[in-house]
């Protein structure tokens, strides 16, 4: 079948149209299952083909920002997590996930003192982990915040207390505190989501 001129212009501005559309689809896909992989360089280089193709989309992705964490480029990472605040203000994943950065970066001090604030996060235990990481609360505390609910939301409650813990540990340099909670998100109350499935790359990438 042949096409006219005229009628095959308008197909292949169609397709590339489409193409425009889906591809930063694809590259998001691609690289979230890279970070699922325990694969945080080819993830971000999906991550910032993204971007390239679609500039607006980058204060939408955090999860870029935790791959980047894992390649070691913090500097990147606390300037993802700092754009990203513009777009979710009140979510204290992204101040502690911004903390680790600066902490591993910098120094624990630099990081408190750049730890952003969040109010109206009302999931548990995020409170008491945003009071931690200001170097005001306790593990302890975080612990006990996170045994109510049961069934999965004790589990999933349980899974982001150690999540926490143990990347705070890790900023602090104290690896066996680390090493403990992270297996503990990443094993005991492992959860299928992404920051449940985060606790397992970590222990992959750092080979515990």
């Amino acid at each position: 079948m042949k096409f006219s001129f005229s009628l095959l212009a308008l197909v292949c501005c169609v397709t590339a149209q489409a193409q425009e559309k889906t591809e930063p689809n694809q590259l998001f896909r691609q690289g979230v299952a890279a970070f699922y992989d325990a694969k945080p360089k080819e993830s971000v280089a999906a991550f910032d083909k993204l971007i390239a193709l679609a500039p607006e989309a980058k204060p939408q992705l955090w999860q870029r920002g935790l791959s980047l964490y894992y390649t070691g480029d913090y500097k990147a990472g606390r300037e993802q997590f700092e754009v990203h605040q513009t777009v979710n203000t009140a979510d204290v994943e992204n101040a502690a996930w911004h903390f680790i950065c600066v902490a591993r970066a910098e120094s624990v001090e630099a990081a408190r003192k750049a730890l952003i604030p969040i109010e109206g996060d009302a999931r548990i235990p995020m409170k008491e982990v945003h009071e931690l990481f200001a170097g005001k609360g306790s593990e302890e505390a975080v612990l006990k915040a996170a045994e109510s609910g049961e069934g999965e939301d004790l589990r999933n409650h349980r899974c982001y207390a150690h999540l926490y813990l143990g990347l705070y540990f890790e900023a602090l340099g104290d690896e066996a505190k680390a090493k403990d909670h992270m297996l503990k998100a990443a094993k005991d109350y492992a959860m299928d989501h992404y920051m449940g499935t985060c606790a397992q790359v970590h222990v992959k990438v750092r080979g515990w």
